[in-house]
């Protein structure tokens, strides 16, 4: 018997995924552990692997589709056999006869409205056509549909009508995307099952709600467009992103010149003691990390995040680090920062971006920030007005550190000079609460050896 191959679970938070490729032609022979095909969660690719060895059987997907996690994407059997298509015309009458349907393996983390009584044969389920049809309509697993047919082991038409009577009207994704960007749900069609709304279903609404551009230039024909990049994948969710972001806070930007001249002496000494006895060299991000984690401990408003009930404060302070890698802006996050020592942090970071680049990077990498750190120092940018990524309340963009003269005491010095550009959302914080915290990582930055004691309280 063929044995169907899944998109299983990935992360707490993933419902859907990107087929981004095929790694194995349709027919073709693979081995039980053999990478099949990859996915894409929100900005990490994955490969899935063949859970049986034999001939697979590719089901209908294709590359750039959309897919809720649990989707039976291909079987894997012997070579006379073949994906089954779902939907396929029925009898009109239930025959008495049982009809079995294949069940994926490992069920999703949302449990069906009630559990199904043991079944007879484990791993499988019987259903009625009528209900297999319903079924393969509305997208519905029927391993998730309580049977109430042939005394309880048979899945008939009303059960699954029942079930979808009960499901959510939209997924937990989706109800996030749509409060952050203020979108009623009302006007939204969803794609799910039973209709129910997806978080693809709020983006495809938001990028419908957005003013259209204004039209090309009349004198530029389709031969002149030298490329197209599809919206998609990790290019597509950082516009999305952005757009709600920019769409739904009040952003305030506070820029402040900082003298990173003693910062800059101290980062020296740290590299020169520790570089050999760590295995990398401290930069100037783990020290500003940890400064930063020092300021979101003391100033807590803006280690918070806003629902539509309520502006929440949080207990951890999970720093995410912006980074730039060959698909698109990532930001892994390092959990409690505060309570980790500058190599645990360093050594930490240090293998997130490395994941990252790789394009290993788990889902949980990539989320549960508190407040992001973003940098262009490197690439000479002095200042700029990053966009705070929701649901947070704030982001620090970082400059690049340069010598300048300024005025000291009456004479003119030559200082390493930093600027720093807090992005905060005015709807959680205020201008004079978050001018404190700024000021603080300014103290510090300024005299770092103040940190040794800000790190003690």
């Amino acid at each position: 018997m063929a044995k169907d191959l899944f998109i299983p679970k990935l992360g707490q938070t993933v419902e859907e995924v990107t087929l981004v490729s095929w790694l194995v032609e349709d027919g073709a022979a693979v081995e039980q552990g053999q990478a099949v095909l990859e996915v894409e969660t929100d900005k990490a690719i994955f490969p899935v692997e063949a859970n049986a060895s034999g001939i697979l059987h590719r089901g209908p997907f294709n590359v750039g589709d959309v897919m809720p996690v649990v989707t039976t994407v291909a079987i894997i059997g012997k070579a006379d056999e073949s994906f089954p298509l779902q939907g396929a015309p029925a009898a009109a009458q239930e025959p008495a006869a049982l009809v079995p349907a294949a069940v994926p393996p490992v069920l999703p983390a949302q449990a069906a409205p009630s559990a199904a009584p043991a079944l007879a044969e484990p791993g499988r389920v019987f259903a009625s056509p009528r209900a297999r049809r319903l079924a393969g309509e509305k997208e519905v697993d029927l391993s998730r549909v309580q049977p109430t047919g042939g005394d309880g082991q048979r899945v008939v038409e009303r059960d699954v009508i029942s079930y979808l009577a009960q499901l959510p009207k939209a997924s937990p994704l989706a109800q996030k995307l749509a409060a952050e960007a203020g979108l009623p749900l009302e006007g939204v069609t969803g794609s799910g099952p039973g209709g129910r709304i997806m978080r693809t279903d709020v983006q495809r609404s938001l990028q419908a709600a957005v003013p259209p551009s204004p039209a090309a230039s009349p004198t530029l024909a389709e031969e002149d467009v030298l490329d197209r990049l599809p919206l998609s994948g990790v290019r597509g969710i950082i516009a999305e992103r952005m757009a709600a972001s920019v769409h739904t806070t009040a952003r305030v930007t506070l820029v402040m010149e900082v003298d990173a001249s003693e910062f800059v002496v101290m980062r020296q000494r740290i590299k020169e003691r520790t570089e050999k006895e760590w295995g990398f060299s401290v930069g100037y991000n783990d020290l500003l990390a940890k400064i930063v984690a020092s300021g979101l401990r003391r100033f807590p408003y803006l280690n918070a995040r806003i629902t539509p009930e309520a502006i929440e404060y949080l207990r951890p302070v999970n720093l995410g680090m912006a980074v730039d890698t060959e698909r698109g802006l990532l930001v892994p996050v390092i959990r409690d920062t505060d309570q980790k020592s500058l190599r645990q942090f360093g050594q930490e970071f240090r293998s997130l971006v490395e994941r990252a680049r790789n394009r290993k990077s788990l889902p949980d990498d990539l989320s549960g920030g508190t407040f992001t750190i973003t940098s262009l120092g490197a690439y000479g940018v002095d200042a700029f007005t990053p966009v705070i990524n929701l649901p947070e309340a704030a982001i620090l963009g970082v400059g690049r550190i340069a010598e300048k003269v300024v005025p000291r005491h009456g004479q003119a010095v030559i200082r390493s000079m930093l600027t720093l550009s807090l992005v905060f959302d005015h709807r959680l914080v205020d201008g004079a609460p978050a001018a404190r915290f700024l000021s603080y990582v300014r103290d510090l930055i300024e005299e770092p050896y103040l940190l040794v004691s800000a790190l003690q309280e």
